[in-house]
């Protein structure tokens, strides 16, 4: 009787151990096959594009198809729900970034947790603005436009496309004293054209749009970041032109569903990291105006904790600028 309970229990704790032998194997032999990367917006924007650069190198490093899928809509949060209701296994992940994984948890009622229901996985790029209007704008520096739209109140109007630029552009307006209307587009190309055309008056872009301003097309006046660009030299920072508060550093970033193993973490962050090193990647993303984030920084503790940061520091702008009617009640911790 003994030797038969001995029996029993030995069965039944190797039955549930089945379950963790089984996830470990899954991840020492991952992938086995085709990755997919969720673009939550429309295909051709830059974050399209960087997507489909850091993708292909890291292809080669995993030794598996990356399908670079778009799912657009509701300012990101669709393609971001499907990969939060994906299965962990490392298979569906998502090129997540400031608006649909910060902001987004404040101006919208969402389904999911933008800091909780996501695992980090690797920082990659860095996005910050570059305020551009339209070439036929009389001021020739940000002090001057600053004036203009102070003498010129709601008779401008700025392009929105994401959170973040919404965000952005109306701390700009209430950090600067002015006033003028907001116009929603669907993408980056008909307000890049509309700028272009002079049929609206300013726009933060990202520095990829900067070929705009060197052609005549626009005027650039500022840019978000802390430090100049290293290619735009030229353009002072807001902190320089006495605004220090319009600072903004956007990223781009892989998350994936919530409780994805380690190991399997840890091999994507390994393909990503690859990616970056390699000089045609950082080439491509160097013509896109777009910065790397530091080796050292390339790690999911950095971007877990780099994404409750900006959340502690933006959700009570937000909440200031009175922009959301339906904020999240989700605190950062």
């Amino acid at each position: 009787m003994k030797l038969a309970r001995r029996k029993f229990l030995h069965l039944a704790a190797g039955a549930v151990a089945l379950p963790a032998i089984s996830r470990v194997g899954k991840a020492k032999t991952y992938p086995t096959r085709p990755i997919t990367i969720v673009v939550p917006y429309a295909a051709g924007g830059s974050t399209d594009l960087i997507s489909r650069v850091v993708a292909e190198r890291m292809r080669r490093w995993l030794r598996q198809p990356i399908i670079v899928e778009n799912v657009s809509g509701a300012d990101g949060s669709i393609g971001t729900a499907r990969v939060v209701g994906a299965r962990p296994d490392g298979y569906t992940i998502v090129l997540g970034g400031m608006s649909t994984l910060v902001f987004n948890g404040a101006l919208y009622s969402l389904p999911y947790d933008v800091l909780n229901s996501v695992t980090p996985i690797s920082p990659l790029v860095t996005t910050p603005f570059v305020l551009l209007a339209r070439k036929t704008m009389p001021a020739n520096s940000l002090y001057e436009l600053i004036d203009w739209l102070k003498n010129n109140l709601d008779k401008a109007s700025a392009w929105i496309v994401s959170s973040s630029v919404h965000v952005v552009t109306a701390f700009f307006q209430k950090e600067a004293g002015t006033k003028f209307t907001l116009v929603p587009y669907r993408g980056a190309a008909p307000a890049v054209q509309d700028l272009a055309a002079g049929q609206i008056d300013l726009a933060f872009f990202t520095p990829d749009q900067l070929p705009l301003a060197r052609a005549g097309s626009t005027k650039a006046y500022a840019v978000t970041s802390d430090t100049r660009l290293a290619r735009a030299q030229d353009i002072p920072t807001f902190r320089e032109m006495g605004l220090p508060t319009v600072s903004y550093s956007g990223w781009l970033a892989f998350f994936g569903p919530k409780d994805i193993p380690k190991e399997i973490v840890a091999k994507l962050n390994a393909a990503a990291a690859d990616a970056l090193a390699d000089s045609v990647v950082q080439s491509q993303l160097a013509d896109l105006g777009i910065e790397i984030f530091p080796r050292e920084r390339q790690t999911p503790e950095v971007l877990g904790a780099l994404q409750r940061a900006d959340a502690e520091k933006w959700w009570p702008i937000i909440q200031q600028l009175g922009i959301s009617g339906s904020a999240t009640t989700v605190v950062p911790r």
